[in-house]
């Protein structure tokens, strides 16, 4: 059975001599894969020690870099990663919201590496996961990985009649004075679908920033950043199922095609920087989205 969280009897700070100790001791059921999980329950652990080159470690704050694409003889990458195998482990970790046990292998490029074999460093979180290009021009997965104690946690429950239970926080919907004043600015609409959810006490939207907050993205929280959303759309805008096209239309990420255009008022205008970036995060090395038969692309109104 695979277990998500700590494994019982094994503290945090726990070190092991070798991937057997690690494997017999159940903290990562894997001999030679840095991911142990699977496409439909997810990754319940990592073993991060420097072996892509655009790994980046700060600590609470782990940009790993996906499986595949490595020649097994010379042991470089040379071929495109796939949103498969550990790289669809890890994904889907993201999306259910499980945590990922966290094993750190000896790396002495890292100050947070263990001098010698490895050390089991806690959960963490898949905040988001994407496609870039890689630093010999291939293309990776990367995934943002936030530490369990870094990562905001739901407000406590009072004890009550129903049983406690376990529980995760998939996705945080920042709220700031800016994502404000852009769901004010379209009467909390949807850009996407036209929508406005009315609730009891008002109108509920989401903003979404095109260009993610921290790092490695550092999007800055400004309107121009910024899209008034539906949850649906905001998840699908997240997860890249869409993106805009300089015209601002809406692309299909899954069937590539092009959509209507992006909802727009004055006094709101999207930077295109931060749509291109938006985009390259996701379109990777997809051919070009193409107009549907009888569709003519226009603004909603």
């Amino acid at each position: 059975m695979r277990i998500f969280g700590h494994i019982d009897g094994i503290p945090v700070g726990a070190s092991f001599l070798d991937r057997r100790a690690l494997l017999e001791a159940g903290v990562h059921r894997q001999l030679q894969a840095g991911i142990a999980g699977s496409a439909t329950e997810g990754a319940d652990s990592i073993v991060v020690s420097g072996g892509y080159e655009d790994d980046d470690d700060f600590g609470d704050l782990i940009i790993y870099t996906g499986q595949g694409g490595n020649d097994p003889a010379t042991k470089r990458q040379v071929a495109d990663q796939q949103l498969t195998l550990g790289n669809a482990a890890l994904a889907e970790s993201c999306r259910k919201g499980l945590p990922v046990r966290v094993i750190r292998g000896r790396n002495p490029d890292s100050a947070y590496a263990p001098p010698r074999g490895f050390r089991y460093d806690g959960l963490y979180y898949v905040e988001e996961y994407w496609q870039a290009q890689g630093k010999p021009g291939i293309s990776n997965w990367r995934f943002r990985l936030i530490s369990q104690e870094r990562r905001p946690t739901p407000e406590a429950v009072e004890p009550g009649p129903a049983s406690r239970v376990a529980t995760t926080v998939q996705r945080l919907v920042r709220s700031t004075a800016v994502v404000q004043r852009v769901k004010e600015l379209h009467s909390y609409a949807c850009q996407v679908c036209g929508s406005a959810i009315d609730v009891r006490g008002g109108w509920y939207a989401e903003g979404a920033h095109i260009r993610p907050l921290g790092h490695p993205h550092d999007g800055p929280d400004v309107l121009a950043n910024v899209l008034c959303l539906c949850p649906n759309d905001h998840v699908r805008f997240d997860f890249g199922a869409i993106w805009l096209d300089d015209d601002l239309c809406v692309v299909d990420g899954l069937l590539l095609e092009i959509g209507r255009r992006l909802r727009t008022v004055a006094g709101h205008e999207v930077a295109l920087a931060h749509v291109r970036y938006h985009r390259e995060l996701w379109q990777g090395r997809y051919p070009a989205p193409r107009q549907p038969a009888g569709v003519v692309s226009s603004e909603l109104g």
